[in-house]
């Protein structure tokens, strides 16, 4: 088979992990810098399309792009003339150009923050290989959220980006309400809470004098796995490049800017961590080298406390500033880890340790929990099990996804892990993922968003929970036979 981007799309459907070359399907219109504007605009005209890429004619690399915007602001209110050549009158600014490799979701962070609707899509050698939109992305999530992106991309105060916020969770329950399945569900929130995260940040940092240094907004846990639900509070921090001797003072300089952003991110609706997971903490606004260095201690002290940490923070992922930070501790990690095999057995041993709440005689165990008897805590004994095993197993492998769902499938691929097996596993995962969802939907008593009662579950839910929690067990059967707990 051909490796190009076309020959790798397949049939199957793509999601917001998937490849830009994936989103690709048919051949992008194209001009050189000589060709006729007149040739230019009927090409468009013909192919039903509202831009042209403009081409170097030997290497195939995009020079520019001519728009309708171009025509009517460029053309037709100047000289009308069509027989210039397209290079006269094609922009060359504001040309985003992302690797085929790069995912989908990338793709939408770049436009959230640049407030474009499209980028230009490569290979390896630079060469054009199609564009992709903001609808190919919204269509891709069913269309939801298309309104509450444009309404977050041109927020002036926080005023707009509450409401925004609060558009952001009627988007996403009324698709909870339409049926929608768990996966693309908790992609879109998490996509639109990123882009929010974005704009709060743009507008938070013209108020504060930072460092020139290179610096990067990570997200930890649910957000960082793309999992966030409806009920979420903050798990942040920060990077940036500096060397040891000025670290502390570009930390202090940082810090009024990141506590600053962590309130306004509470004014949106994500409640401030109770655990001081936020990059207001001095502890999680750190160097390259400093991050490197917690890293590494969470994967030597083997302590109780170190083993739920790392349970937070080795889902991390670039959301705004310099991504290349994010890559290169991402680098440093997975470098290292896999030769980790004491911290990884430490790391399953804690995993395994709450089991599915399913036994031989009932259908399900109950937990002692005084507020809310007969009830199922679908995070801690549900998702969280899914969750923590395909971590594990994802760092052992040296895998660099952090969704869950994309840490099987990677295993999957690399054959660590069946197909068929993998797939019931995903599946199980989502299902609980929408129970929680569905519980989230109204006003919720604080502590009860992830507990539900099985009596109030219909025969056949009983049925698919209880399966969802074997499919648990299996998975953590797996950890035990691998690090021979």
């Amino acid at each position: 088979m051909s490796d190009t981007p076309q020959a790798r799309q397949g049939s199957y459907r793509p999601n917001l992990h998937s490849p830009l070359a994936a989103l690709v399907r048919k051949k992008p219109v194209t001009a050189t810098p000589e060709t006729p504007l007149r040739e230019a605009v009927q090409a468009m005209s013909e192919s039903r399309v509202g831009s042209i890429i403009v081409v170097e004619p030997e290497s195939g690399r995009p020079l520019g792009i001519f728009t309708l915007r171009d025509l009517l602001h460029r053309v037709a209110a100047t000289s009308c003339d069509l027989d210039q050549m397209v290079m006269s009158v094609m922009s060359d600014t504001g040309l985003l150009m992302l690797n085929w490799r790069a995912t989908i979701y990338q793709a939408a962070l770049v436009m959230a923050r640049h407030g474009v609707h499209h980028v230009i899509i490569v290979d390896a050698a630079g060469k054009l290989v199609g564009i992709v939109s903001q609808e190919d992305i919204y269509e891709l999530q069913s269309g939801g959220g298309r309104a509450i992106s444009g309404a977050i991309r041109t927020a002036r105060d926080m005023r707009a980006l509450e409401a925004a916020a609060e558009g952001i969770r009627r988007q996403a329950v009324g698709m909870i309400g339409e049926g929608a399945a768990a996966e693309p569900l908790t992609e879109l929130i998490s996509t639109l809470n990123d882009h929010l995260a974005v704009r709060i940040m743009e507008l938070t940092r013209v108020d504060f004098a930072l460092p020139q240094v290179d610096w990067c907004w990570l997200a930890f846990g649910s957000e960082g796995r793309f999992e966030q639900t409806l009920s979420t509070d903050q798990d942040n921090g920060l990077v940036f490049a500096a060397p040891a001797q000025e670290a502390a003072a570009v930390r202090e300089a940082f810090l009024p800017f990141a506590r600053a952003v962590n309130e306004r991110l509470a004014q949106c609706g994500f409640p401030l961590c109770k655990g001081n997971v936020m990059a207001g903490n001095p502890e999680l606004c750190l160097s390259v080298e400093e991050w490197q260095e917690k890293f590494a201690g969470w994967m030597h002290v083997n302590s109780p406390q170190a083993l739920l940490d790392a349970t937070i923070y080795f889902d991390f992922r670039a959301i705004y500033g310099k991504e290349e930070l994010a890559d290169q501790l991402r680098e440093w990690v997975l470098k290292r880890v896999p030769s980790e095999t004491l911290f990884l057995r430490f790391m399953a041993g804690n995993a395994v340790q709450v089991e599915p709440p399913i036994g031989f005689i009932r259908d399900f165990i109950f937990d002692k929990s005084p507020d809310f008897p007969h009830t199922l805590d679908l995070k801690a004994g549900g998702a969280r099990l899914f969750v923590d095993a395909a971590r594990i197993l994802a760092l052992a492998s040296g895998v660099s996804e952090t969704s869950t769902a994309q840490r099987l499938r990677v295993l999957a691929e690399r054959g660590k892990l069946g197909r068929d097996d993998v797939q019931a596993i995903i599946e199980s995962f989502f299902y609980i993922q929408q129970l929680r969802l569905k519980n989230q939907q109204g006003e919720v008593v604080e502590g009860a968003a992830n507990r539900v009662d099985p009596d109030k579950l219909n025969e056949l839910d009983r049925h698919v929970l209880k399966e969802a929690f074997k499919q648990a067990k299996r998975l953590q059967s797996r950890l035990q036979l691998e690090y021979r707990l």
